[in-house]
């Protein structure tokens, strides 16, 4: 299927795109950028423009200048309008698949989005943040650089997050905390009544992972687990 890009729009010559892609007016896509199938992506949409350094080096991509380590997005994302995806300084930025970026939210260099994660109006992802799968941040949502929002977490809209949110929480605030279990995101993965009980106990650091949670649930956490382990060390 042939991309539709918007004669306004404006592709520069480092610029990887797959098949069925939309672009809409005056986006901008600077390279080194590689985007999979599937994407729809909207009017001044800017992907791939350099870190956002005071002091840091600011090339002509359009021209065909490059600096950074690059963007990888994959498939079947929306991108909204005015979205803008900076790129990366020491590793790639990536937004994985099947996300849904709404106008106006920015993904600082370096970060990693994965998939299925929603970033409603105005979210900002500071450098070097990590958002794990079926994440939904919540609109004018404020994340410092090199935060973690862990799967399946729920942070309300305007939130500042200053540290870590954990796994299916409900997080709220400035500074955001955790004022619950994102029941109904445990829900839509599978897990039943039981389980989520059971989880809900495991947060609150009074019990072991239940046993019982959907296979995808599980093999998240078990990531998110040696991440944090490994941060902590």
């Amino acid at each position: 299927m042939a991309n539709r890009i918007h004669p306004t729009a404006v592709i520069g010559p480092d610029v990887e795109l797959g098949d069925g892609n939309v672009v809409g007016p005056y986006s901008v896509i600077v390279g080194p950028c590689r985007i999979g199938d599937g994407n729809w992506i909207g009017p001044h949409a800017v992907i791939g423009t350099p870190a956002e350094y005071r002091g840091g080096p600011h090339p002509v991509g359009w021209d065909g200048e490059s600096a950074g380590t690059g963007v990888v997005i994959g498939d079947n994302n929306t991108i909204r309008e005015f979205v803008t995806v900076n790129q990366g300084t020491q590793e790639i930025t990536r937004v994985g698949d099947d996300c849904y970026l709404l106008a106006r939210s920015h993904v600082g260099h370096d970060c990693v989005v994965d998939d299925v994660v929603t970033l409603s109006d105005g979210v900002q992802l500071g450098g070097h943040t990590h958002v794990w799968s079926w994440a939904n941040i919540g609109m004018g949502t404020v994340v410092h650089q090199r935060g973690q929002v862990g799967p399946g977490a729920m942070v309300g809209m305007g939130s500042a997050v200053r540290r870590t949110v954990e796994p299916f929480t409900i997080t709220v605030g400035n500074p955001a905390r955790a004022s619950g279990v994102n029941r109904v995101g445990l829900s839509r993965r599978g897990c039943t009544d039981d389980v989520l009980d059971a989880f809900e106990t495991y947060l609150k650091g009074r019990a072991d992972l239940p046993d019982g949670l959907p296979t995808q649930v599980a093999e998240q956490l078990a990531a998110w687990t040696k991440i944090i382990s490994a941060e902590k060390e």
